[in-house]
C-alpha cells in the first residue's frame, strides 16, 4: 500500500517578516553608511545584554566565528604548529576547519548517543601532553554537559571553547551555553534560532580575548580597539598613521549595517521562537515515544530545539521511512555532516573507529523545526508514522 498524506514540511523557512522587510527597505534608502559601523555596535550590546555576557563581536558567520577564535587562542597562548585541539566527530564541518588552517592539529572525539557531544569516556583517552584546547560543540540545540568536561580537564592547562551555533539560548544549570568557556560562536544563517541573513557572533568575557578577536575581525587594525587604547598605541607607533596601523595578522569578516539592523529586531522574537521550537519537540517526542522500539529518543533539560531528529536501530528502516516522508513533501536532511571522518578532506585524520558517530553516520536523519511547524503539520506526521509501523506489524 502506498501511504500518501501530502504537506509542505521544508527544512528551513523564510523568517523575514514583510514588517521587517519594510523596516530594511527603509534603512537601505535613509542610511549614509552600510559598511560596519553604529548599527554593529548597538546589536552587539543588545546581544551581550541577551547572552548574559560581557562583550560579543558580530561578524560575516559562525564559520569566521570559530576560526577568529581558534587563531585568536593560538597567538593569546602561544600554541604551537601540530599541537592538538580535541574536536567533535559529530558536528558541522567548520567546528573543525579552523583547528587544521590554522597549523593545529585536530583529534577526533567520538559522540554520545544523548546529548550527541563528546563520548565522555573517549574524550579523556585522547588527551596528550600535546592538548591545548578542547571545542565542544553544543549539537542540534541540546547543551552538552560542560561539567564533566572540565571534571576531566580539571588542573591541566586546557582550554575550553565553545560552538553554540545551532544552540542558542540552550542553558546549563540555568546558565546559557556559550558562557561555560573561554569564549563561544554563533550561527546568525537564515536557518537558526534567529538570522541576519548571514552572520554570527563570537561571545566572551575575557577582556583581552575580545580585544583579539576585534582586531582579527578587521585585517589586524589597531583603530578596531576600544577608544581608551588608542592613545598608548599611537605613542608605541608614532611613525605610522594610526588609521592604517596593523597590530596582528587578520581577516576581513566583517559583517554590514543592513544585516545587524535585521538582527535588532529579530534578537527581540527569540525567546518566543525558541519556546515554540521546545513546544514542537515535546510534541514530536511524544508521537515518537509510540514507536520506541524502532528509535533512540533523547530529551535534554535545558535545551533549544534546533530540528527534529529521528534516530533509527535498523538502518532498513530508517530508509524506507525517510522515503516516505520525502514522498510526502516533508524534506530531510543528513545528521549535520555524519560522521567527519567519511569526508574525503578529512579521511587522513582516521585511527580508530568512532562507533557512536558511524551509527548516526547511516541511521539517522531530521527534518526541520522552526515557528512554521504547527499541530497541524505534526498531526500530519503522526498518521504518517501510525500508518507506516502498522502496516509492517
Amino acid at each position: 500500500m502506498q501511504i500518501k498524506i501530502p504537506m509542505y514540511w521544508p527544512l528551513q523557512e523564510n523568517v523575514i517578516s514583510k514588517s521587517e522587510r519594510k523596516k530594511l527597505s527603509n534603512f537601505v534608502l535613509n542610511t549614509n553608511r552600510f559598511t560596519q559601523f553604529k548599527e554593529v555596535s548597538r546589536f552587539e550590546r543588545l546581544y551581550s545584554k541577551w547572552q548574559n555576557c560581557k562583550y560579543s563581536v558580530f561578524v560575516n558567520s559562525g564559520s569566521s566565528a570559530n576560526l577568529i577564535i581558534i587563531q585568536s587562542a593560538k597567538e593569546i597562548y602561544k600554541w604551537k604548529d601540530n599541537d592538538e585541539v580535541l574536536v567533535p566527530s559529530l558536528t558541522w564541518p567548520t567546528t573543525v576547519t579552523p583547528v587544521i588552517q590554522s597549523g593545529l592539529k585536530p583529534v577526533f572525539v567520538d559522540c554520545n548517543l544523548s546529548d550527541f557531544s563528546f563520548d565522555y569516556d573517549d574524550l579523556k583517552k585522547k588527551i596528550t601532553k600535546k592538548t591545548k584546547a578542547i571545542f565542544v560543540a553544543h549539537i542540534i540545540g541540546f547543551p552538552a554537559d560542560v561539567k564533566k568536561i572540565k571534571k576531566i580537564i580539571k588542573n591541566r592547562k586546557i582550554i575550553l571553547l565553545e560552538d553554540s551555533c545551532e544552540s542558542q539560548g540552550a542553558s546549563i544549570n540555568k546558565i546559557k551555553v556559550g558562557n561555560h568557556g573561554l569564549a563561544s560562536s554563533f550561527s546568525f544563517y537564515w536557518g537558526h534560532h534567529l538570522t541576519t541573513i548571514e552572520g554570527g557572533m563570537i561571545s566572551t568575557n575575557d577582556r583581552i580575548f575580545y580585544n583579539t578577536c576585534l582586531l582579527k575581525r578587521s585585517h589586524g587594525l589597531a583603530r578596531e580597539l576600544p577608544k581608551q587604547m588608542h592613545a598608548k598605541i599611537k605613542k608605541e607607533n608614532k611613525n605610522i598613521d594610526f588609521k592604517f596601523l596593523f597590530l596582528n595578522c587578520g581577516f576581513n569578516f566583517r559583517n554590514t549595517e543592513i544585516n545587524a539592523y535585521l538582527g535588532r529586531f529579530q534578537l527581540p522574537q527569540i525567546n518566543n521562537w525558541i519556546k515554540i521550537r521546545n513546544t514542537n519537540y515535546n510534541n514530536f517526542y511524544k508521537i515518537c515515544l509510540k514507536y520506541k522500539s524502532h528509535f533512540l529518543l533523547t530529551k535534554i533539560k535545558g535545551m533549544s530545539s534546533f530540528v527534529l531528529p529521528f534516530i533509527f536501530k535498523r538502518k532498513e528502516i530508517k530508509i524506507k521511512f525517510e522515503k516516505l516522508l520525502i514522498m510526502n513533501g516533508i524534506e530531510t536532511r543528513p545528521f549535520i555532516a555524519g560522521n567527519l571522518l567519511e569526508q574525503p578532506f578529512l579521511r587522513k585524520y582516521k585511527t580508530k573507529k568512532l562507533p557512536n558517530a558511524s551509527f548516526l553516520h547511516s541511521n539517522s536523519f531530521y527534518i526541520g523545526n522552526n515557528q512554521f511547524v504547527d499541530e497541524i503539520k505534526l498531526n500530519k506526521l503522526q498518521k504518517l508514522m501510525y500508518l507506516f509501523f502498522n502496516e509492517r506489524s
